[in-house]
């Protein structure tokens, strides 16, 4: 064999591991936990009332996800209630089928004598009758500091996860499902792995759905993430549950979920828009996009033609302002083309069109690069009129205009709907654009 052809040999399988990835991504159906009543107001300007959260828990019911967080019981300061409190005891009141909800609630601990105290977030959850809960513990060194030793950490696990099971009613009346959350799971593995490794042998023992964690500043890296949660399957076989939750700290947010999929996760937990707890987070709307992307059949459960749409709707809400118009996947220049190349079409590889999000194409003006087809679609846009209206060869020198322009020290705003319709009327008299 010659070294072209062995080059080409290695090559051809590099290309088929990654089909393999993107064949698996094809098939999975995540396990999903919504986050849009807590994740997406905890980072926003104005947060939400009593009446925003009634209103987006049928929506976010209605689009699909089964299983929705309610609200964190509040640790630090319990008996100042807050909005979470309001909306959880309202549901219990008006005798809310709860199935599929959950709180988050803190670890309750076993003292020196033995004697267990259950967190003042454990009472609430029994006293608002919600029936599941991500119960929240840290591992890592710095996280554990002034809460508990690792000792207390070791004894009082399975004692509050027991009473949780003796007292929390479940859906339906059964037992509750419990997700242990590690708030600082990826510090736990980088920084203490072998007492994190001890807890999760634990927790596999104990009679849980499963485990999350969390990078809860979003700077680790996508791969260390994949390797994080392929060391927790050592000790947490299927049918336990592990999920991750990832902030966008340094930007790897995305490709860290994918990381963790790849690496045996069964899902995530977070809001259905970007907006989160620092700068945003690995949303459930961009990971169901993504794997619509890839193709994938069982996002079809999910209402894709309003994804788009309510994403949008709900961060607005949380911000009192526009979602930011260069956020990939959910932005308002997400599918805004300033050149026809860039367009994504319908079967081709990786292309994610936005009529199957909910959204549509639109175009955007940019002077180095728009091209006379993305101009008329601006115009239509602008005027109202169709596209045919705004013929070639009118386009063709508006292109022109806005080259000679920039060469001779303009800098102007074209994508604004007064200097387009300027340039156009320009561009009308063909006299005028020589030289």
């Amino acid at each position: 064999m010659s070294s072209f052809q062995e080059a080409a040999a290695a090559a051809r399988g590099h290309l088929a591991a990654a089909d393999r990835k993107v064949d698996f991504l094809r098939t999975i159906e995540p396990f999903f936990i919504d986050l849009s009543l807590r994740e997406n107001p905890v980072g926003s300007r104005v947060g939400q009332t009593l009446a925003d959260k009634l209103a987006i828990l049928p929506q976010v019911r209605d689009f699909g996800f089964s299983n929705i967080l309610l609200g964190t019981l509040d640790y630090s300061q319990p008996e100042s209630l807050e909005v979470d409190d309001d909306f959880m005891i309202h549901l219990r009141d008006r005798k809310y089928d709860m199935t599929g909800c959950y709180a988050f609630t803190d670890i309750g601990l076993v003292n020196a004598d033995g004697v267990f105290k259950p967190s003042p977030s454990m009472l609430k959850l029994r006293d608002y009758t919600v029936p599941n809960t991500l119960h929240e513990i840290y591992l890592s060194k710095e996280g554990m500091e002034g809460q508990y030793t690792f000792e207390e950490l070791l004894r009082s696990i399975p004692v509050s996860i027991q009473w949780l099971m003796d007292t929390i009613k479940g859906e339906h009346g059964g037992k509750p499902r419990i997700l242990i959350n590690i708030v600082d799971g990826c510090d736990a593995f980088a920084e203490n792995p072998d007492q994190t490794f001890e807890i999760l042998a634990l927790l596999a023992r104990q009679p849980i759905e499963g485990v999350s964690f969390e990078d809860d500043r979003g700077t680790y890296m996508p791969f260390q993430v994949g390797a994080y949660v392929a060391a927790a399957r050592q000790f947490l076989p299927p049918p336990l549950k592990l999920l991750v939750h990832m902030h966008s700290g340094a930007g790897f947010e995305n490709a860290s979920v994918i990381e963790a999929l790849l690496n045996g996760a069964d899902g995530i937990w977070g809001g259905l828009p970007k907006r989160a707890a620092i700068i945003g987070h690995a949303s459930l709307g961009e990971l169901i996009a993504n794997l619509v992307r890839v193709g994938n059949e069982n996002m079809r459960q999910y209402k894709l033609n309003r994804l788009l749409p309510l994403a949008t709707r709900l961060q607005i809400l949380d911000e009192e302002q526009q979602v930011p118009d260069d956020l990939p996947i959910l932005g308002h220049n997400a599918y805004r083309l300033p050149l026809s190349f860039f367009r994504q079409i319908p079967d081709r590889p990786m292309d994610l069109i936005p009529e199957k999000i909910g959204g549509t194409y639109r175009y955007r003006i940019c002077p180095v690069v728009s091209d006379p087809a993305v101009i008329a679609g601006r115009l239509a846009e602008v005027t109202g009129q169709p596209q045919s209206d705004f013929p070639e060869d009118v386009t063709k020198r508006m292109v022109r205009l806005m080259r000679r322009d920039l060469r001779d020290g303009q800098r102007i705003a074209y994508d604004e709907p007064a200097e387009l319709l300027k340039l156009y009327k320009r561009a009308l008299v063909p006299d005028q654009n020589k030289g």
